[in-house]
C-alpha cells in the first residue's frame, strides 16, 4: 500500500475518532435528560449517505462529505438547519422544551469532549514513552548560539546550566524559557568556569525577529554520515566517513559551525568553495552554488564521532 494512501487513511480514522466522540459529547446528555436524538451522522449527508439504520427513534449513519458530523436534536437549529420543525408547538422531548441548565449541557457537552479527550492524550503519552531530561553538563562540547544570543554575551560552547538561579532541566529550552518568562540571569558553564549573563528586557523580541523560537542545537564533531543520491553532496563525490574542514573559509569543527556557514557565511548568488578531508587525511576542494537550491541542502547527514550527550530518563504515572 502507498505511503501517502496509508496517510490518508490514519486521518480519516483519527479525524473520524474524535468526531464521534465530539457528537457522543452532545448525545449522551440529550438522551441523559430525556432529550429525542434525530440523527447520529459522522460526516454530512448531503443528499444521500454511505450507510444509514435507524435504530429507536435515532437514525445512525455515514455520510459522504468527511468535513465533521453532527447530531440533529428535536428543537435545536444546528447543522441540519431544519427550521421547519421550530415554527411547531414545542414537544415535552424537545431540546426548545428543557430547562436553560440541561440545555447549556448539552450544547457545551462536545467542548468538554474535546478538552478531555485531549488531556487524555497527553496523559497517555508521558505515562506511555515517559520524558527526558538534560542539563547543560550532559551536553560534552555544548551548544551553538545563534548571532542573536551572542549579541547579549553567549559564546559557541557555552553549557546552559541556571536560569535565574534555578537549574534548567531541559537545557536546549533556553530560548523557549527567554521568551515566555521573565528572565533576568542565565549562567553558563564557559572552559570549566561559570559565567552569568544579564538578560536584557527585550529579547524575547529579539528572538522572534531573528524566527530561532526552537531548541538549540547541541554542538558534536562529525563526520559525513549517509549520503543522499541525487543531491549536491552525491555530485561532488562527497562519501561516508570524509571530514568538511571549511566551508567558504569558515572552518568547520562542529555541527554548529556547518549550520552557522549555511545559514550566515554562504548565499544564494555566488558559489563557495568546500574543503573536504578524506580518510587519508587528504584535503580536496569542492565547489559548490546555491543559485539553484534555495533551501541551501547539499544532502548529507551530519554523524557525531563521539558521544556527545546524555539524558535521564523519567516515567511518570498516570496520575
Amino acid at each position: 500500500m502507498h505511503p501517502y494512501l496509508v496517510i490518508a487513511i490514519n486521518f480519516l480514522l483519527s479525524l473520524s475518532l474524535l468526531i464521534v466522540l465530539h457528537e457522543l459529547g452532545h448525545f449522551i446528555p440529550a438522551r441523559l435528560f430525556k432529550t429525542r436524538v434525530e440523527k447520529f451522522f459522522l460526516f454530512f449527508d448531503i443528499k444521500y449517505s454511505l450507510f444509514k439504520k435507524k435504530i429507536g427513534e435515532t437514525e445512525y449513519g455515514i455520510g459522504w462529505l468527511p468535513l465533521g458530523g453532527y447530531v440533529k436534536i428535536a428543537g435545536m437549529i444546528d447543522e441540519s438547519m431544519d427550521k421547519e420543525q421550530m415554527a411547531e408547538e414545542p414537544k415535552p422531548w424537545e431540546f426548545r422544551s428543557k430547562p436553560a441548565w440541561q440545555r447549556l449541557i448539552i450544547m457545551l457537552g462536545g467542548v468538554v469532549v474535546n478538552v478531555v479527550v485531549g488531556f487524555f492524550i497527553y496523559i497517555m503519552i508521558f505515562f506511555t514513552y515517559g520524558g527526558q531530561q538534560a542539563t547543560g553538563t550532559d551536553y560534552k562540547f555544548g551548544f551553538g548560539m545563534p548571532p542573536v544570543l551572542q549579541e547579549i554575551g553567549f559564546k559557541n560552547g557555552d553549557q546552559v546550566l541556571l536560569v535565574d538561579g534555578d537549574t534548567l532541566q531541559i537545557a536546549d529550552n533556553l530560548v523557549n524559557r527567554l521568551v515566555f518568562r521573565d528572565v533576568e540571569t542565565v549562567t553558563v558553564i564557559r572552559d570549566g568556569s561559570p559565567v552569568n549573563i544579564g538578560i536584557p528586557e527585550d529579547i524575547g523580541k529579539r528572538v522572534f525577529y531573528a524566527d530561532i523560537m526552537g531548541p538549540l542545537e547541541a554542538r558534536f564533531p562529525f563526520e559525513v554520515g549517509d549520503v543522499e543520491p541525487g543531491t549536491i553532496a552525491d555530485s561532488i563525490g562527497l562519501k561516508e566517513g570524509m571530514i568538511i574542514v571549511e566551508m567558504a573559509g569558515y572552518p568547520i569543527s562542529y555541527n554548529t559551525d556547518y549550520t552557522y556557514a549555511i545559514n550566515h557565511v554562504v548565499n544564494d548568488s555566488t558559489p563557495f568553495e568546500l574543503k573536504i578531508q578524506n580518510e587519508n587525511g587528504m584535503v580536496q576542494t569542492k565547489t559548490i552554488d546555491f543559485k539553484n537550491n534555495k533551501r541551501r541542502i547539499i544532502g548529507f547527514r551530519k554523524k557525531p564521532t563521539v558521544d556527545y550527550a546524555s539524558a535521564t530518563q523519567l516515567d511518570y504515572s498516570f496520575g
